[in-house]
């Protein structure tokens, strides 16, 4: 027995021919993956997005890859050998879902990257912070680190906003990985969890932004309050009410020294401040989440939520008062009715594809949240459901009715929850921790262990394999679908950039730069040097008897004239999203050039710019 354990320990480390395969496999679905992307041609010029000019040997690199992920999680669920090439399969799977635009072409998607260079650039020129400029610099606590990693590594800007989505994966991933690790011991179940939580991440909310950062930090705290600051709750033999109380007074600190319980603490108050000093919502978000956990007697420091709350309202009434003046955080969304028509109704007009992908979106939340629901359900079943998962998957809800958010609060919720929504639907996807499966009996009558079980632990059949690696693929396949969906108008061309450096070199300090719509890569320079307005802003419509003459005199009367800048990315958004009808566009340029003082400064194949004299 002894030379069996000792023979066990010394082949443990070393790689096996399914680790080869699987780490082989992976590389193939990477090159598959990302020789397919590179002979995308931009601009993309379907409704669907990216899904629709995508090569097939991408989807065959997807498929591979999820095959490969799936026989690696049926194999031994401990050892260097099966974390690396576990390790190894999520990283190219990052790669493959959230770096495939870096793939295509070598300018960032989305117009906010290039605002967010511009503000980092900004506050690096401005001597101090004035709060007064726009609602950014009420939150500045992203764009300062931002400029100062920028100007101590060297790096490009915009090759750190090209890159920062599989960036952000990677630190979401981590800090997921951590915080998971307090939450089950079955290694499976937490590399799934991270698997799915990547497929499952259509919202596009990994970019170069405050809220990628914040939600980040969201985790970590998370992380923390689960796991160093976490109290531990005595087990409940039933449902009397004694023992429901005894369930609810759990107060008692986990073993760990004193001080690490208040390094830990310390830790916490410091990313809660940076939380606050980054961005509008995450905030909330946090103390929401650490409201409930405290409630439900698993954390330590009862007045965590209390000091949250206070270091938040602080926030709010000093250093963001000039934008909280006119713009209450959480007010303004029109009530119920109006949140419901910003977040759903309004993203479900446009074109019949993009109408598609907004459901095809929706199809992968409901798909998750209904293996989530009958997860949790399960685990209620046989007395395993985790109140901390549950609880910190449903109650992101709470914010949905309080603010419209521009028409994303819906989308940040979804994000929000992912982790836990994740997590709870892996325990329908898994055996659960623990399973009582019977073993095999030997001819003596003792039981030996079983071999779909490894180190205690449950492995899933060959028929649950296979059911798994369909059902990643198809998330895989929405996943593309939803996040780059918007391909048509949120990828640039080289055309449209030269046409943004172009305006940058004609438009004089104090000018106006007027664009037709948001979807322009604009701002990342000179942030503080121009007014920038856009047509639809100013005028709501494009239409030419209502909206040219407006837009004309604005123009005329800005004491140092003004720039119009029309893109193909512009007039794409607007038609895509049903906000003008096909050659509105084209009759309010005509109009406008022929206007008097209004030239023709630069034109390309995807932007014209004229220049209007004041």
């Amino acid at each position: 027995m002894t030379r069996t354990l000792e023979a066990t320990n010394r082949t443990r480390g070393h790689w096996k021919t399914r680790d080869v395969a699987c780490a082989l496999a992976g590389a193939v679905s990477l090159a598959l993956a990302v020789g397919a992307a590179s002979t995308v041609a931009v601009p993309v010029n379907d409704d669907l997005g990216l899904v629709a000019v995508l090569p097939y040997p991408f989807w065959v690199g997807v498929l591979l890859l999820n095959v490969a992920f799936v026989v690696a999680l049926r194999g031994d669920a401990t050892g260097p050998a099966r974390r690396a090439v576990m390790m190894w399969l999520v990283v190219v799977l990052v790669l493959v879902l959230f770096g495939t635009a870096a793939f295509v072409t070598d300018v960032p998607r989305g117009e906010v990257a290039f605002r967010h260079l511009g503000i980092a650039d900004a506050l690096s020129r401005t001597q101090g912070i004035n709060p007064d400029i726009d609602a950014y610099f009420n939150w500045p606590g992203f764009f300062a680190l931002l400029a100062t990693m920028v100007r101590a590594t060297g790096l490009d800007p915009i090759a750190v906003a090209l890159w920062a989505p599989v960036f952000n994966m990677g630190l979401w991933l981590a800090a997921l990985g951590v915080l998971t690790g307090y939450l089950t011991r079955d290694p499976r179940r937490r590399w799934l969890v991270l698997w799915v939580f990547c497929l499952g991440n259509w919202q596009d909310q990994d970019y170069l932004s405050p809220q990628a950062f914040g939600f980040f930090l969201y985790l970590v705290v998370l992380a923390l309050v689960i796991g160093p600051l976490a109290a531990r709750a005595p087990k409940i033999r039933g449902i009397r009410p004694a023992d429901l109380a005894a369930w609810w007074r759990g107060r008692a600190p986990e073993e760990l020294r004193p001080g690490r319980r208040v390094s830990a603490l310390a830790v916490t108050l410091l990313l809660v401040t940076v939380i606050c000093a980054s961005h509008q919502l995450t905030p909330f978000m946090v103390l929401i989440a650490i409201t409930a956990l405290t409630l439900s007697g698993r954390v330590w420091p009862s007045r965590l939520p209390l000091i949250t709350a206070v270091v938040l309202a602080l926030w709010l009434v000093y250093p963001a008062s000039a934008y909280l003046t006119g713009h209450p955080p959480l007010a303004g969304g029109g009530g119920l009715e109006g949140v419901i028509g910003a977040n759903v109704v309004d993203r479900t007009s446009g074109t019949p594809g993009h109408v598609l992908v907004v459901q095809l979106r929706i199809v992968l939340t409901f798909v998750l949240w209904a293996l989530a629901a009958a997860g949790a359900l399960r685990d209620w079943r046989r007395g395993r459901l985790d109140i901390r998962v549950l609880l910190l998957a449903v109650t992101p809800l709470l914010l949905f009715p309080a603010q419209s958010y521009g028409g994303e609060m819906l989308i940040r919720v979804s994000l929000f929850a992912l982790p836990f929504i994740a997590m709870l639907a892996c325990s329908v996807l898994l055996p659960s921790d623990g399973s009582t499966r019977r073993s095999p009996r030997r001819a003596d009558g003792s039981t030996r262990p079983s071999p779909r079980r490894a180190g205690g632990i449950a492995r899933p059949s060959p028929r649950r394999a296979g059911g798994i690696a369909l059902l990643c693929f198809l998330l895989a396949v929405l996943n593309v679908t939803g996040r780059f969906g918007n391909a048509r108008f949120d990828v640039f061309t080289d055309g449209e950039i030269a046409a943004v450096a172009a305006v940058q070199r004609l438009a004089p300090p104090g000018s106006a730069i007027i664009s037709a719509t948001h979807p322009t890569p604009w701002r990342s320079e000179a942030y503080l040097e121009h007014r920038y307005r856009t047509i639809e802003d100013l005028c709501g419509s494009l239409s030419t008897p209502a909206c040219g003459p407006f837009v004309y005199g604005y123009a005329r009367h800005n004491p140092a004239g003004a720039i119009v800048l029309l893109t193909r990315s512009s007039e794409a958004s607007l038609l895509l999203q049903g906000s003008t009808r096909p050659g509105d566009f084209e009759k309010l340029e005509e109009w406008l050039s022929a206007q008097d003082n209004v030239a023709l400064v630069f034109s390309n194949a995807d932007a014209r710019v004229y220049r209007v004299t004041p």
